[in-house]
């Protein structure tokens, strides 16, 4: 067996496999997502353009409220949208946060990612932006999310994500200002610990924040991941969370996988816990072990915090992990089950059980390897 052939197959070992593999997979059930992305899969379009497709139903469908126009008023009752696009093949990524009356963000963020050398753009400039590229303006206010925040007033703004301000954010609105030490007794204020509790103190669960995250390995072998929100409900205006931060909302790398994240992402951003699953997956550990490895620090110093990921190879194998609800729900579809499937974990044991998902895949390329080498060498 020649040289050129040795190297031929070596290099088909390690990079060749994922080419082929059609795969894609999403956080929560929204399966008319799913089955968007997958079918521009199989009209020949690209993992990026699938992504795209599949984010962009689940925004024109406001997706359980959480993604999209009509959903999650911030203080002031107003919608903003947050989004990201990333293609693994070349690394480039286009991302929008606090976008402003535009209603397509994802398809924003990849015109951020087409048509400039930017990664991320944000508030009135991204809508400008999004004009400049013939966007529609449009009011992301609707009858759903204006109910919701004149309920929320009339509780006398409740929940809210203020801490040390005047007045009593538990028990009053707005306007807000610093506590000082003269103002208030120094042992009464709340200390900055206070918020490794913070999200059961703000009711933070699946049914006020959502994320769509997305992941797509198309017929030549790219991945591609991204994320749509409209952001945490009743958010103080101005705020962005980890959705369209690369690395924690979603993350993608040809040659290692892709990853998404959902929950309380002004705790999961801290930890960019994509980024990290997929590091791990480049080192060679399956998706599964992967995820609890991310997750594992966001638990430790976040105990009750919510959120939950998924994560896909270059081999299509997946894992999910999740905290903090009792289960979840992501969706899948590929070659091997082109119809959606969705697959409920236990949140509990997701983070305790081991799942070799790419194990024989890497023993196998490892053995094939070896049994080249004893021949050429």
């Amino acid at each position: 067996m020649g040289l050129g052939l040795y190297w031929a197959v070596l290099l088909w070992v390690m990079v060749g496999a994922g080419s082929g593999v059609r795969i894609v997979i999403n956080t929560w059930p929204v399966t008319n997502s799913t089955k968007a992305a997958w079918g521009t899969l199989l009209n020949n379009g690209s993992a990026v353009d699938a992504v795209v497709s599949g984010c962009s139903q689940c925004e024109a469908e406001q997706c359980r409220g959480t993604v999209g126009p009509n959903g999650s008023p911030d203080e002031e009752g107003e919608t903003t949208l947050d989004a990201m696009i990333m293609d693994g093949s070349t690394m480039d990524v286009g991302a929008v946060g606090c976008l402003r009356r535009v209603k397509t963000a994802i398809a924003v963020a990849r015109a951020v990612m087409d048509h400039t050398d930017h990664t991320l753009m944000v508030g009135d400039l991204a809508t400008n932006f999004a004009l400049e590229m013939g966007f529609s303006e449009t009011n992301l206010t609707g009858n759903r999310s204006l109910s919701k925040w004149k309920a929320w007033l009339a509780s006398h703004c409740q929940p809210n994500f203020r801490q040390d301000v005047t007045p009593d954010p538990r028990q009053s609105c707005g306007p807000y200002t610093p506590k000082t030490q003269t103002m208030e007794d120094p042992e009464e204020q709340d200390s900055p610990g206070n918020d490794i509790q913070s999200a059961s103190a703000h009711n933070i669960g699946e049914d006020n924040h959502d994320t769509i995250g997305m992941i797509v390995i198309d017929q030549s072998g790219r991945i591609s991941a991204g994320t749509s929100t409209n952001g945490l409900t009743y958010k103080i205006p101005g705020r962005v969370g980890d959705s369209p931060i690369m690395g924690a909302g979603s993350y993608a790398m040809n040659g290692a996988g892709g990853a998404a994240a959902t929950g309380n992402g002004d705790v999961m951003m801290r930890f960019l816990p994509s980024f990290n699953a997929v590091s791990q997956m480049q080192a060679g550990v399956d998706p599964t072990t992967a995820l609890q490895k991310a997750m594992a620090p966001i638990i430790k110093f976040y105990p009750s915090f919510h959120g939950a990921m998924i994560a896909v190879n270059m081999d299509g194998k997946y894992g999910a992990v999740c905290h903090g609800y009792t289960n979840w729900t992501f969706c899948v579809a590929d070659d091997s089950s082109p119809e959606v499937q969705l697959h409920f974990i236990d949140c509990k044991s997701s983070m305790t059980g081991v799942n070799s998902a790419n194990a024989d895949t890497y023993q196998a390329k490892l053995l094939l390897i070896i049994f080249i080498s004893s021949f050429v060498f």
